[in-house]
């Protein structure tokens, strides 16, 4: 059975809604976000852990999808989110040494009031190292048993005011496995990895095969885009994403498994 005719049925969707615990349920991609005009099947092996093999698929044929949130987004409605069929967010928290997303906190306590699974991401700074940015991580995010595994956000940034640095792969690969190895002890959960593109083909092929990746690809499926080898179970495919509660654009993501593979992945970060 491939994922949209398992889509199809009625009883199929209500069953994942049903089994998604902290999810919201299924929701559906609007005309007014980007699509990626790629319409294929996808063979049901196909999801966390599993490479594709030359098929892709677009946002709406993944039925747990999610949203990603900043300061940017103002004050969020997050009952209107919940409602519009967000099952997931992941939510800034950190960035570097000493700063603190001025909604972080607001956000985690309105996400979890609403019934949204939340987890929070740092946003990493090549000036300095990865054990201070853990320890301030774990100064400011909340210990929750109920929230999604901590997300370590990799990127470059040029448009740093601060920190030009573009670090030697090795140099990189060392300072974000003293942040995972940190997180992970304090948290016990196993953080997932963030990236782009670029930051991915620079840095990251062949690295942290045992972890969870988010990857950006608004131009198209992640298989199109980045390494072969890269597996994969978040996708951030827009941009310019509308949904309740939320006033302007948001970055929209979907989950690549099934409710109880994102069961897992919730409860222990594996």
């Amino acid at each position: 059975m491939t994922w949209r005719s398992a889509l199809r049925g009625a009883g199929a969707a209500a069953a994942i809604a049903a089994g998604a615990g902290l999810l919201a349920g299924c929701s559906s991609i609007g005309g007014d976000v980007e699509r990626t005009a790629l319409i294929t099947e996808v063979d049901p092996s196909t999801g966390i852990g599993s490479a594709l093999t030359g098929r892709v698929t677009e946002p709406e044929d993944h039925p747990i999808h999610g949203i990603d949130v900043a300061k940017y987004q103002g004050t969020i409605d997050w009952s209107g989110v919940r409602a519009s069929g967000v099952s997931f967010a992941f939510i800034k928290a950190t960035e570097g040494g000493d700063r603190v997303d001025d909604r972080f906190a607001e956000n985690w306590a309105n996400a979890r009031a609403a019934g949204v699974a939340r987890g929070a991401y740092h946003f990493y700074y090549f000036c300095r190292t990865g054990a201070e940015q853990a320890r301030w991580f774990i100064e400011n995010v909340p210990n929750d048993p109920g929230a999604l595994p901590p997300v370590l956000d990799m990127e470059w940034n040029h448009l740093s005011p601060s920190c030009k640095r573009r670090p030697p792969r090795e140099e990189v690969l060392r300072e974000m496995s003293v942040f995972l190895s940190m997180v992970e002890k304090h948290f016990g959960k196993r953080p997932a990895i963030y990236t782009s593109v670029d930051f991915h083909r620079d840095i990251l092929v062949g690295a942290f095969p045992g972890y969870h990746f988010w990857l950006r690809s608004v131009a198209g499926h992640p298989s199109l885009k980045y390494h072969a080898s890269r597996r994969f179970s978040f996708w951030q495919h827009t941009a310019t994403g509308r949904i309740g509660g939320v006033t302007g654009n948001v970055d929209r993501n979907v989950y690549m498994g099934d409710a109880a593979s994102f069961r897992r992945f919730a409860a222990t970060g594996r």
